[in-house]
């Protein structure tokens, strides 16, 4: 009897590691980023796609964290002084009230970029969203290439977007 329980510990320990690895996958450097379709705050629907060939600032937030809205004046800026060279920055609002908290926030802040309303299976995709702020880098190929979580500054965003940038547009 005790043989058994040994061996149906060790099946459930090594499908649990199974599950973490996969998980881990999903959303890590050097990986495909997933393909996505959300609603925007301005009624219309986004899909990663619709980025093709720009480098993509993808930040995970919410209105009500206080990070993810320090970071937000770094995005604004980024966007206006790097878009006309490929940069695309959108937001995922993980805010369970949506458009109605989202639509407000981004008009008073004055954001520059498309916002987007998250679900979570939008956040499993992406390995599941721990915390907020999640960014991740995505390439001109449509690759991961970075991962942030929590607060990062401007400069940091700035230095590893700068080669990307230079990369020619396909």
């Amino acid at each position: 009897m005790k043989k058994s329980i040994g061996w149906v510990f060790c099946g459930l320990l090594a499908a649990l590691m199974i599950v973490a690895e996969v998980r881990a996958a999903k959303g890590s450097v050097g990986t495909v980023a997933p393909p996505w379709s959300l609603p925007s705050i301005d009624g219309k629907t986004l899909n990663l796609s619709d980025f093709k060939g720009k480098v993509v600032v993808l930040d995970f937030w919410a209105t009500w964290c206080p990070p993810c809205r320090a970071e937000i004046p770094s995005f604004i800026a980024l966007q206006k002084e790097l878009g006309d060279q490929g940069l695309a920055v959108v937001g995922i609002a993980l805010d369970d009230e949506g458009v109605k908290a989202v639509k407000p926030f981004a008009k008073k802040n004055g954001i520059n970029y498309p916002l987007v309303i998250g679900t979570q299976a939008t956040s499993d995709a992406y390995g599941g969203i721990d915390a907020i702020p999640t960014t991740f880098i995505i390439d001109r190929d449509g690759k991961i290439v970075g991962k942030h979580m929590g607060l990062t500054s401007k400069e940091a965003f700035l230095k590893e977007l700068t080669p990307l940038l230079k990369s020619a547009a396909k």
